[in-house]
């Protein structure tokens, strides 16, 4: 049987504050990982990744990120595309960083779990949403892709925990302890 931590999923809203539960549980003594950060080592360092997207869009595509982002943010084809190649790679080096880690609680941003059908591979689920005006201040600029995601009350119905990300980082501390005491009791 293959040992690994026990493994926590973050995943909710854009802008919700993933990023900050994420470094809250490094805090806390979690190892974390972030899929976004996977996918960009996909997008710059995997010759299968990085040859596929060459003949798809391009030269001009395969180091540049903003294209990329123009082109299947524009393209829901393309997004499909993108995303059947991204991830099941990322799956796959999630599961075996997951192997790796010898603490015993590990963390993984998530920001499709859901959307992926990815809640199984874990332990337990954090959900973290923040307010309309919040995420707003955090990312004033908008885009469609929140319509491509599960709203966050679903998610939160789904979740083993859930954090209203409104208040300070020790509120967001103070409530990962309470994840972590709970999933793994001293």
């Amino acid at each position: 049987m293959e040992r690994r931590p026990l493994a926590v999923a973050i995943t909710g809203g854009i802008a919700a504050g993933k990023s900050e539960a994420l470094a809250a549980f490094a805090r806390q003594g979690a190892a974390t990982l972030s899929a976004d950060d996977v996918v960009h080592d996909l997008l710059s360092g995997d010759a299968e990744v990085r040859d596929a997207i060459r003949e798809r869009w391009g030269d001009g595509a395969v180091d540049d990120r903003g294209r990329i982002a123009e082109i299947v943010f524009n393209d829901r084809a393309e997004l499909a595309w993108l995303e059947a190649l991204l991830h099941p790679r990322t799956r796959d080096a999630t599961d075996a960083w997951l192997r790796s880690v010898d603490t015993p609680i590990a963390a993984v941003e998530i920001p499709l779990l859901y959307e992926t059908g990815g809640e199984g591979r874990f332990d337990a689920v954090v959900v973290v949403t923040a307010p309309p005006a919040v995420r707003g201040a955090r990312r004033p600029e908008a885009d469609d892709r929140a319509s491509r995601l599960l709203p966050d009350e679903e998610k939160a119905a789904r979740a083993d925990f859930v954090y209203v990300n409104d208040g300070s980082l020790e509120d967001l501390d103070s409530f990962v302890a309470r994840v972590v005491e709970a999933l793994w009791p001293s």
